[in-house]
């Protein structure tokens, strides 16, 4: 038993938007990891410290950890932060990679000499910067989707995304240079609908960030998660170890609307036929930036050919599925990581798993309160599946106007039987008035 402290803080639960609205969809997968990585380090015998914002307070009930500490809108949580990473031997951090939120963070635990088990700070300003992937996707000779910084002097060049969706004769993406998973991703087939969005580009566009035009790759939307370690011995040795190759449903087919990440599910189909093409790829690759756990992007096609799209520095919402098909603990990999361990590669898969957001309209009688105090606990008990419980963070002038969100990941046998499953879990909340949304 390890029996020491670590600190494992999650960005949107943890106090990051202490000062705003928390966001519902960020905050459903964030606490949903926060939540099943501290219940994999406790089984490793860690003393647990973590951070919750103090409007969620009511879902510490949930957390197997050993010290909660609260934030609220008048606390600096960057203070609080450092003072719990200094109380800590280890350190595990998740965190989005825009405006350097990950990058800080690991570094003030680092400057305080804590041993950090989620990526270090050259992988995280590699994987940070979509332009600086793509580069090093090229340096690497991988297939990569054409992309481009759009210039920027008082507004985007428009002149310039339309010249490139001429050259690249193709449907093409807009999204931030420094842009994490599925957020703010906007697709185009027509010059009329580039036009059209650059009207009012201010109202969707932070123009306080960076913006890239990618070439559009038409196939499966799909991840691969990896434990890259260091051995002892051989430290400029890599040790890859593909936990899993997951889906990912992306709604983003859309020249107006933002896009929306769904969920997804582990393993592919065609799992043992694409570990082999990727492994291939990947042993010719120079990622000794990464260590620990984080996953890459990529499109299969048609033809089967693959195209990496972006790599991230961090443990990512798979991981809420990939803990439920593995029989061991993946985590306990990243804590030995530069030691020998079983030949992991060769073990199979035990279960399947699909995770997915809820979004939930609450059609009952009972006030928020009750919902919290009665209503929750019953489905928590019906529903192991759920990771992130129900709950409604937007303001609202009556309770019955709230929309809930919750996240869940089952373990079953196959995608039919998860599908089935879901169906089920549908039923129940239909019991306890929540309707399902999407």
């Amino acid at each position: 038993m390890v029996n020491q402290k670590i600190f494992i803080f999650e960005f949107v639960s943890g106090g990051g938007y202490n000062q705003v609205e928390i966001p519902s969809s960020l905050f459903c997968e964030g606490y949903a990891m926060l939540r099943t990585t501290i219940e994999d380090f406790k089984k490793l015998g860690f003393q647990i410290i973590t951070l919750l914002d103090v409007r969620i307070e009511f879902l510490s009930q949930y957390l197997k950890a050993d010290i909660i500490k609260l934030v609220n809108k008048h606390n600096d949580y960057i203070k609080t932060y450092t003072e719990c990473v200094i109380e800590s031997s280890y350190c595990f951090i998740i965190a989005p990679e825009f405006s350097n939120i990950l990058y800080n963070l690991t570094k003030i635990a680092k400057d305080n000499k804590k041993t950090v088990l989620s990526v270090d700070l050259d992988g995280i300003v590699l994987g940070a910067s979509k332009l600086k992937t793509y580069n090093f996707f090229l340096e690497n000779k991988v297939n990569t989707p054409q992309t481009y910084t759009i210039p920027f002097k008082k507004k985007f060049d428009l002149e310039f995304i339309l010249q490139k969706f001429a050259v690249l004769r193709c449907p093409i993406i807009i999204k931030p240079e420094d842009g994490v998973g599925s957020e703010s991703i906007f697709y185009f087939e027509t010059k009329a609908q580039i036009i059209h969005f650059f009207e009012d580009s201010n109202e969707k566009l932070d123009l306080s960030r960076n913006y890239i035009l990618q070439e559009y790759i038409d196939g499966e939307d799909l991840s691969v998660s990896i434990i890259n370690g260091v051995p002892s011995k051989k430290p400029e040795a890599m040790n890859q170890i593909i936990l899993s190759i997951n889906a990912q449903i992306i709604k983003f087919k859309d020249p107006v609307n933002d896009s929306i990440y769904l969920g997804g599910f582990t393993p592919v189909v065609d799992y043992d036929f694409l570990k082999n093409i990727l492994e291939k790829i990947l042993e010719n690759m120079d990622l000794s930036s990464f260590r620990g756990y984080f996953g890459i992007d990529f499109i299969k096609k048609a033809d089967n050919s693959i195209y990496f799209i972006e790599i991230n520095p961090r443990l990512t919402t798979s991981y809420v599925g990939i803990r439920n098909i593995l029989d061991y603990n993946p985590l306990e990999m990243i804590f030995n990581q530069d030691k020998p361990s079983l030949n992991l590669n060769k073990l199979h898969h035990q279960s399947f798993s699909k995770f997915n957001q809820f979004e939930l309209k609450y059609v009952g009688e009972e006030t928020s309160n009750e919902i919290i105090s009665r209503i929750v606990p019953k489905l928590m008990s019906l529903i192991p599946e759920i990771v992130t419980p129900p709950i409604a963070l937007s303001k609202s002038v009556v309770d019955r106007d709230f929309l809930y969100y919750c996240f869940i990941a089952t373990k079953t046998k196959d995608l039919n039987s998860s599908e089935k499953r879901i169906s089920k879990i549908i039923k129940i909340f239909d019991d306890y008035n929540f309707q399902t949304i999407k």
